[in-house]
């Protein structure tokens, strides 16, 4: 593979950011070719170390300094931990991801490490497919107040916390009940998610360019409920019981966790 790689091409892609988290040699070794061969392309290269835990000040503040640096493409090294936490950065400036897998699943990176320099020249001149991913808007609110906002790439999951005890909860969707349920929680997937934790729990697959969402109680009381997919676009809502909000907790893609009382 050669060590420097040369184009005459315009690029689609000239202020690209390398995002990662874990630290090895592998790593080192990809993040320092990746460094010395994009500004031989022609590329400004920024570089940023990110924590998959969620912390709302520290993702705040390195979103605006990328935004300042004006980042069009977010390079993930990593898996899809790390991915995610690219997303929860960069998904509200709308710039695109381009993932390496050097993770252990990789269902959401592109290309592996050793095509990386093969393929890299082509998708910054502007030859790729894009795929556009439901990411899920979600608001907390308590007593009419919005407490807090938070977004997912695969999914949010509302489930007992510090209690042996059962949530209740009531789900709408588009203002309309759809039912009341005692569970240990529930799930509410995009299609890139329903293939993680709402399939173990027996929800469906959903197509990754599908306008829907998959809804999937966790150990719910009586079997009539079964997983659910509606349309994307109406509002969904999911309201605890008055005597539930001490019992529960809110997940967003196994990171932000959101404690409710």
């Amino acid at each position: 593979m050669a060590q420097n790689v040369e184009t005459t091409m315009p690029l689609a892609f000239r202020q690209p950011v390398l995002l990662w988290h874990r630290d090895d040699a592998v790593l080192r070794e990809l993040l320092e070719r990746l460094r010395s061969t994009l500004p031989q392309i022609g590329c400004r290269v920024d570089a940023e170390r990110i924590d998959p835990n969620w912390d709302a000040a520290r993702d705040g503040a390195l979103r605006e300094r990328l935004a300042a640096h004006g980042t069009d493409l977010g390079i993930v090294l990593g898996g899809d931990g790390t991915l995610l936490a690219a997303v929860r950065i960069l998904g509200p400036l709308d710039v695109p991801l381009l993932c390496i897998n050097l993770g252990r699943l990789g269902f959401l990176a592109d290309i592996s490490p050793n095509e990386t320099f093969d393929v890299l020249p082509t998708i910054l001149g502007g030859e790729f497919c894009a795929e556009d991913r439901l990411i899920l808007d979600i608001e907390l609110h308590r007593e009419g107040r919005l407490l807090r906002t938070v977004s997912a790439l695969n999914e949010l999951v509302l489930h007992k916390w510090d209690s042996l005890k059962m949530v209740e909860f009531e789900t709408r969707a588009g203002g309309r009940l759809l039912n009341r349920q005692r569970a240990d929680g529930v799930i509410v997937a995009t299609p890139t998610g329903s293939t993680a934790y709402a399939l173990s729990s027996g929800g469906p697959i959903l197509y990754p360019d599908m306008r829907a969402v998959v809804v999937v109680p966790i150990c719910q009381h009586t079997l009539a409920i079964r997983p659910m997919v509606l349309g994307a676009d109406q509002p969904l809502e999911i309201e605890l019981t008055q005597d539930n909000w001490s019992k529960a907790r809110l997940v967003c893609d196994g990171q932000q966790s959101v404690p409710l009382e």
